[in-house]
């Protein structure tokens, strides 16, 4: 399989398996979805890793794949392709990007749907569509846009540049830059971390953020405040408010 889904004490990773690039052809954006729809319903997966080997992250579409489509196939696709993509962004639960090598295109457009990055200090990150006469097509013009700012985002879409990781970090494209062979170690342990706190709040988090970023304020206030209402129906929220008294902050263990 191009992808597979590796689930341990909580934590499910990911793992993009098409060598040697890792080049997201139409069997992987199907796979990916799968495995990603996969993830959202497995109650013992708490929180993912994305991750695509020791090398590379992923470095774009299988242009050889694309090359053969023309318009009519790419209107029939283009959909399905923004489809996995969107599934694995959706996933209500936190996942981070763990980024070695490329991540070019489409492998780009997959760290954007990560709630958090880390990457490589060699990783290279860019939007190179430009370059074959297109457009990201996977989300690329806005969730960029969304994360590092509409000149920031035109900037690399326009020239189709490659950004190291230095300037990935200080744009905000990625979160963390570290040494190249503690990248996955580091984003499983940010996800275990994660994969052991409150699930529901944990969802309500991450839901009322990203749909407060897609709306004006006062719906993204009623979103908040609606889960904030809700989450003081659930047995995480007794356990953490019981621990804080008896215990002080930060000792909840939560089921």
């Amino acid at each position: 399989m191009t992808v597979n889904l590796e689930v341990a004490e909580g934590v499910g990773t990911l793992r993009l398996d098409r060598p040697p690039m890792n080049a997201l052809d139409v069997a992987t954006q199907d796979r990916l979805k799968e495995l990603a729809e996969e993830a959202t319903r497995r109650d013992d997966v708490r929180a993912v890793v994305i991750y695509g080997g020791e090398r590379v992250f992923a470095a774009g579409a299988d242009i050889k794949e694309m090359q053969n489509m023309d318009h009519t196939a790419m209107v029939l696709r283009s959909r399905a392709l923004q489809d996995s993509f969107t599934a694995v962004a959706r996933i209500p639960k936190p996942v981070v990007a763990a980024i070695t090598g490329y991540a070019l295109g489409g492998g780009c457009e997959l760290a954007l749907c990560a709630d958090y990055r880390i990457a490589a200090e060699n990783a290279k990150l860019g939007q190179p569509e430009i370059l074959l006469g297109l457009i990201p097509g996977a989300g690329g013009t806005q969730r960029l846009s969304r994360l590092v700012g509409p000149s920031k985002a035109k900037d690399l879409i326009f020239t189709g540049r490659q950004v190291r990781a230095d300037e990935a970090l200080a744009i905000g494209l990625v979160d963390r830059v570290v040494p190249a062979a503690e990248v996955y170690e580091q984003a499983h342990a940010w996800a275990a971390r994660l994969a052991q706190g409150p699930a529901i709040a944990l969802r309500a988090a991450k839901e009322s953020v990203d749909t407060g970023l897609e709306t004006d304020i006062d719906t993204g206030l009623a979103v908040e405040r609606n889960w904030f209402a809700g989450l003081f129906a659930t047995e995480d929220r007794e356990t953490g408010m019981r621990s804080f008294v008896e215990e002080g902050p930060g000792k909840a263990k939560f089921r």
